[in-house]
């Protein structure tokens, strides 16, 4: 997974879903080189950009609701669960924050470049 602070959804637009996430924390992780004083702040790290299964099960019931509510209810559901997801977002970016501070210059830019959106990565090839 490696992009900082991944919507909870994340996993369902990712090809290969959560498998693909894993490889790509394993390839930031070898590629950062922490040292071992850094493991505690990946761990926490790791925990807070997981796939949120209460933020998929939410969404879930909300897509499966709105056909059957009035417009407003609607518009009422969307922004809450849209405040919902604000305040997940919130907490996972405050997680990459707290991570990305534990690391080195060098470590950083590691961090950056592995963890562009797909598509966006400068690098030539």
């Amino acid at each position: 997974m490696a992009q900082p602070a991944p919507p909870a959804s994340h996993s369902e637009r990712r090809p290969g879903g959560e498998q693909a996430i894993n490889a790509d924390l394993i390839r930031l992780h070898d590629d950062l080189q922490l040292s071992d004083s850094q493991e505690p702040a990946w761990r926490d790290y790791t925990v807070a950009i997981a796939p949120n299964a209460e933020a998929q099960a939410r969404h879930q019931a909300a897509s499966e609701l709105l056909p059957m509510v009035p417009t407003p209810r609607r518009i009422a559901l969307i922004e809450a669960t849209m405040a919902q997801d604000d305040l997940d977002f919130r907490k996972q970016a405050a997680a990459v924050g707290a991570f990305y501070g534990k690391l080195t210059p060098e470590q950083q830019k590691v961090f950056d470049r592995d963890t562009l959106p797909q598509g966006s990565d400068p690098r030539p090839g």
